[in-house]
């Protein structure tokens, strides 16, 4: 099994995820996206260089070397900034259920880049769980197949730079004295300065100055969820596989569809449940070794 501690936080960021979504869909409604998005990541980075403050993380971040500097830097444009760049402009250019479905398969391209450059192999349960992911999320957004376009290209470009981003964490992370707030604290600041540069290029900053208290509520209550994201995701990454974590994170759209049916009043389907029960199981294969699934099973055995 995976380390439970990382399994448990990367669980945490799935529910965050779950939520976040599910809110985000409102509070971006009155923004531009790529201000919004510049915004709620420029809160996060002086949050978490606040946590460090109080956490004293001091002695760590002196001993990185410039080639970590530059990894840092790296993560940040190809994780917190030219994504979600994307993405945005994939997704008005696409069907929403399209770039949900695309974005999902971002566990099958880390578990692909892990086989190719760091040899990582999978072995058949996981392979079976991947299966299980792709049928669930299909059955989930209801879809009926894949609308190929340029928006749908835009949503894969941004899939794959997400997908080498958790790679590059990764790497990252295993060296022992980085932790995941300073993985984190790289993404969000580094990501906040190049999308900084971009909305000061193309002209959106000005409307910040005009915003209701209601906006900015939003941009609060919102960025204090992506903390918890990157705190829990990236602190769990330290001890988990990539391909392992990413699966998880998808647990992330039962939650929304859930909340979506309590709120929203549209009902969960047949349909939708039973890519929900997919999912579930799925992560429990990739969670867990099938000698422990088996030795559960043998003391709790289902009763007719």
């Amino acid at each position: 099994m995976e380390n439970r501690r990382g399994v448990a936080l990367v669980l945490g960021t799935a529910l965050i995820s779950g939520v976040s979504i599910f809110l985000n869909k409102y509070a971006v409604s009155g923004f531009d996206a790529s201000v919004f998005t510049f915004l709620k990541n420029l809160a996060v980075a002086l949050l978490l260089l606040a946590l460090m403050l109080a956490a004293k993380d001091y002695k760590p971040v002196a001993r990185l070397t410039r080639r970590q500097w530059l990894k840092l830097m790296l993560i940040g444009l190809i994780g917190g900034s030219l994504p979600f760049l994307l993405f945005f402009n994939g997704l008005a250019l696409t069907t929403a259920s399209t770039a949900g479905f695309i974005h999902k398969t971002m566990f099958v391209w880390i578990a692909l880049f892990s086989f190719v450059f760091v040899k990582e192999k999978l072995n058949k349960t996981m392979l079976a769980a991947a299966a299980l992911l792709l049928a669930g999320n299909f059955l989930l957004l209801q879809m009926t197949g894949i609308t190929l376009s340029l928006g749908a290209f835009l949503i894969f470009l941004a899939t794959l730079l997400w997908a080498v981003e958790i790679l590059l964490s990764k790497s990252l992370l295993n060296v022992k004295n980085v932790s995941g707030r300073i993985v984190a604290a790289g993404r969000m600041g580094f990501g906040a300065l190049f999308l900084l540069a971009y909305v000061s290029i193309s002209g959106k900053a000005s409307p910040v100055f005009s915003y209701t208290p209601g906006q900015w509520l939003w941009i609060a209550l919102t960025s204090f969820l992506l903390l918890g994201y990157v705190l829990t995701f990236y602190t769990g990454l330290k001890t988990v596989s990539p391909v392992t974590a990413s699966i998880i994170l998808l647990l992330g759209s039962p939650v929304t569809t859930l909340l979506n049916a309590a709120f929203s009043g549209s009902a969960i389907t047949l349909q939708q449940l039973f890519g929900i029960a997919l999912l579930t199981v799925a992560v429990a294969l990739a969670i867990l070794s099938p000698a422990y699934i088996i030795s559960v099973l043998r003391k709790n055995p289902l009763r007719t």
